[in-house]
């Protein structure tokens, strides 16, 4: 009797991970959407209708991108989980509040386009998309990424392009405080520092992100920033405004953990993590590009399969 009854149940045949929390990827990225509303809110208060325009197109644009891909390669459509919206924003966020509508369309695409379906969709993706799409752009149109150039109408300093070009006396005048509080010039978002601050926590708390990478990614940007401070104080910049300056807190919490671009497990999110960090500080000192942190991101993504290699040993080997 008792083989009878297993011989009708049906089995599956799976990888792990074989105990599931019960969360799904709609609810991760609604919970994402609502970590961001804070940012949203002081962008759109910072430069206005400006902030709307191109928030607006990268999200449509990733959406529609998204579901006619979809739609030609024949798969069903996922734009009911939201992932396209989220990564549209984060995109959006690297921008200038004043990019043209023609190159934030262009830039939303791509970052669909190359980020992830070429890969298979979301998920399969071994480079962080909002990232990838930024660096496409910065590499062909670097004049209208330029934030000093595309934001005159604001009477404000954009601190890393005055630090790369003109000194540490150039950024006497920015403090903390101002950093924190996003009075100076910068991308649509991430300079929204203390909002971006408040979303990535509400994360953490939410078990969306663990805390291994944007810890270890903030040590290699505090660490490595203090080597260089040490070594030069009248040379190179305070750890204190490299953490706040430019998208580094954003980056921390919304785009270095990237799910499919990360490690899975603790030592190598660690060292991935602390990687992005230092690479932060050294494009920062010796590349072309004032911020370059979504450079630092993708040279982590690249890292990510030889982080990936250590392991933990399975239960009983040796």
């Amino acid at each position: 009797m008792a083989s009878q009854d297993i011989s009708k149940k049906i089995y599956s045949v799976a990888t792990a991970p074989l105990w599931h929390s019960g969360r799904t990827l709609q609810k991760n990225m609604l919970q994402t959407l609502l970590a961001l509303l804070p940012v949203i809110a002081m962008a759109v208060y910072r430069y206005g209708y400006d902030a709307v325009e191109v928030m607006a197109w990268a999200g449509l644009t990733a959406i529609v991108t998204e579901a006619l891909v979809q739609k030609i390669m024949k798969q069903a459509p996922t734009s009911d989980d939201f992932s396209a919206l989220v990564d549209g924003l984060l995109f959006a966020f690297l921008l200038p509040a004043t990019a043209p509508v023609w190159m934030v369309v262009i830039g939303s695409a791509i970052m669909i386009i190359l980020g992830r379906m070429v890969f298979g969709g979301y998920g399969g993706s071994p480079i962080c998309a909002p990232a990838l799409g930024w660096a496409v752009l910065a590499i062909s149109w670097p004049d209208f990424m330029d934030l000093n150039g595309m934001l005159l109408k604001w009477d404000l300093i954009e601190p890393l392009s005055d630090l790369k070009y003109f000194g540490l006396d150039a950024i006497s005048s920015v403090t903390p405080m101002s950093l924190l509080l996003g009075e100076n010039l910068g991308a649509l978002g991430a300079s929204q520092a203390l909002m971006v601050l408040i979303g990535g926590v509400y994360l953490l708390s939410r078990g969306v992100v663990r805390w291994f990478i944007p810890v270890s990614f903030l040590a290699g940007v505090i660490l490595t920033g203090t080597v260089y401070n040490l070594i030069d104080p009248q040379h190179y910049a305070s750890p204190l405004f490299h953490l706040l300056s430019g998208s580094t807190l954003l980056a921390a919490f919304f785009l270095m953990p990237y799910p499919s671009s990360s490690p899975a497990w603790r030592l190598p999110m660690l060292l991935f993590g602390f990687f992005g960090g230092v690479m932060v500080i050294i494009i920062r000192t010796y590349g072309v590009y004032p911020d370059g942190v979504p450079f630092a991101i993708l040279l982590a993504n690249l890292c990510t399969p030889l982080f990936d290699l250590i392991q933990p040993k399975p239960f009983g080997g040796r």
